[in-house]
């Protein structure tokens, strides 16, 4: 069983529109044209079973509405192979009737963004809701580290993130991007003790970039299978999750990573998929 753990999708008639912005904030080649079809033509074609759908809301105005859509979506997930967390912005003034109503929804949890969403992630605006999402049993997910869209912008540091763990009890939390992009030499120290999962999203090999000279050769450098291996050993097998970040990455690209790295199988059939039931909830 494999699940990416990871991806975005957008409505078909925005999401042109949306990636291209983001490619060019990025200076990044985008992989799909980020609708939900893409990911299921992903899906069929790199003998993926499941993908996660990460909605992101950059206003709280948007927030009742992806999820209602979300919500809607996930009816249909078994057929469709795509489940959706719903989304959460810290400075929603109803987040607490919108969590509630999203456990009611059958959603496994929550996704975050402290760069997008202009927050740092120990703000109390999001321990609160993170606070809730234990109490709701909602994972949460979160954008960890540095974003390659927004240079510089320091809002889920992985002090942050033990910062919130030690705060907020019984929270089953997923640190994207291996527990901090371009952070990773900070991530076993901080975090390998506090029980929180990473997802392999856009953190393996390298970025495929625009055609623009923007970046040089050594910023394109992601984790290799050396120091990837160091954080599955800080941290186990069984807390790392697999995914893709489509469409910014290529999923059969993500897949030969895992599949070639020096691990037990059942490692790697832990980390491709049965993590992410364990953290799902799922028997598919």
């Amino acid at each position: 069983m494999i699940i990416d753990f990871h991806t975005h999708s957008f409505p078909d008639r925005i999401a042109g529109s949306t990636v291209r912005k983001l490619s060019g904030l990025s200076h990044t080649v985008p992989f799909t044209d980020g609708t939900e079809g893409a990911i299921r033509q992903g899906n069929t074609a790199c003998g993926i079973d499941a993908a996660v759908v990460l909605p992101v809301a950059t206003s709280p105005q948007q927030v009742e509405k992806i999820n209602a859509f979300a919500a809607e979506k996930n009816r249909d997930w078994r057929r469709t192979g795509i489940l959706s967390f719903a989304a959460a912005h810290p400075d929603d003034p109803d987040y607490a009737r919108e969590l509630t109503a999203c456990a009611e929804r059958g959603f496994p949890g929550i996704k975050i963004h402290p760069v997008y969403q202009n927050a740092d992630l120990d703000d109390i605006r999001y321990l609160r809701i993170l606070y809730r999402a234990a109490e709701l049993g909602l994972a949460v997910v979160t954008h960890s580290g540095l974003d390659v869209g927004y240079p510089g912008a320091q809002r889920c540091t992985p002090q942050m993130i033990r910062n919130v763990i030690r705060e907020v009890g019984g929270l089953t939390m997923i640190a994207a991007h291996m527990g901090g992009w371009k952070n990773w030499d900070e991530v076993p120290e901080l975090l390998a003790d506090t029980g929180v999962y990473l997802d392999t999203s856009f953190s393996t090999g390298a970025m495929h970039p625009l055609d623009d000279g923007h970046y040089r050769p050594e910023e394109l450098q992601m984790l290799d299978a050396e120091k990837f291996m160091s954080l599955v050993e800080a941290f186990g097998a069984e807390r790392i999750l697999f995914g893709t970040d489509r469409p910014w990455s290529d999923p059969a690209e993500c897949l030969a990573f895992i599949r070639a790295l020096p691990l037990a199988e059942k490692d790697k059939a832990a980390i491709l998929g049965g993590n992410a039931e364990r953290v799902l909830g799922l028997q598919l």
